[in-house]
């Protein structure tokens, strides 16, 4: 956990040039968040993703951090939003959405 926690919270943000107390911060409250609403059943805690490096190295480079940052806000208000219909709707909306 070591090594995937440091990768995560604290290169990845130094990586693409935005502030790892942030990131910690927030994998903190989306971690208490996470267990919050599943009521403890997984026991998981999130982090950054290294998906996201070349858009956001790019977006910091091209427009700021706070624009960066503002992109990071809305793609996770997305996965709320597709967390919500799937919760209402279930999976098979993914399915037919994106088809293997």
């Amino acid at each position: 956990m070591l090594f995937v926690a440091f990768g995560a919270l604290v290169l990845m943000p130094l990586i693409t040039g935005l502030d790892p107390s942030v990131a910690l911060f927030t994998a903190g409250i989306g971690t208490l968040l996470f267990q919050f609403i599943t009521k403890q059943q997984v026991p998981i805690f999130l982090a950054s993703s290294f998906v996201f490096i070349a858009p956001i190295a790019y977006s910091v480079q091209t427009w700021g951090v706070a624009a960066a940052m503002g992109s990071l806000f809305v793609t996770g208000l997305v996965y709320v939003l597709i967390a919500g219909i799937v919760a209402v709707r279930g999976a098979g909306f993914l399915h037919k959405l994106m088809p293997p």
